[in-house]
């Protein structure tokens, strides 16, 4: 998802996942009045405590956040299963923890 299509209220974006399919959340993340880069930080100390292949969702209210948190999880190897606008100012992120890789 790009910057523009957050902003604009774009459409949500599943990774992979069909969107009828249910996801299984572990563990859920408030992040509501926290800014990048914190959003990042603090997903990724919930997600270093987390079993593999458990599911963190993380609910963010900052639009940037909705699509930058996601490109920098994806950079250090975690699976995104989708991104998705839940209300008008609030966001869901889910993302499956993968072993670390070296």
């Amino acid at each position: 998802m790009f910057e523009s299509e957050v902003e604009a209220g774009g459409a949500d974006k599943h990774y992979g996942v069909p969107e009828f399919q249910e996801v299984h959340v572990d563990k859920e993340l408030n992040l509501k009045g926290k800014v990048c880069p914190y959003t990042f930080v603090e997903s990724m100390l919930a997600l270093e405590e987390m079993e593999i292949g458990q599911v963190l969702r993380v609910i963010v209210d900052y639009g940037p956040s909705a699509c930058d948190v996601p490109k920098s999880l994806a950079r250090e190897g975690y699976d995104n299963l989708y991104v998705s606008k839940i209300n008008e100012i609030d966001w869901a992120i889910c993302v499956r923890n993968k072993p670390f890789e070296e």
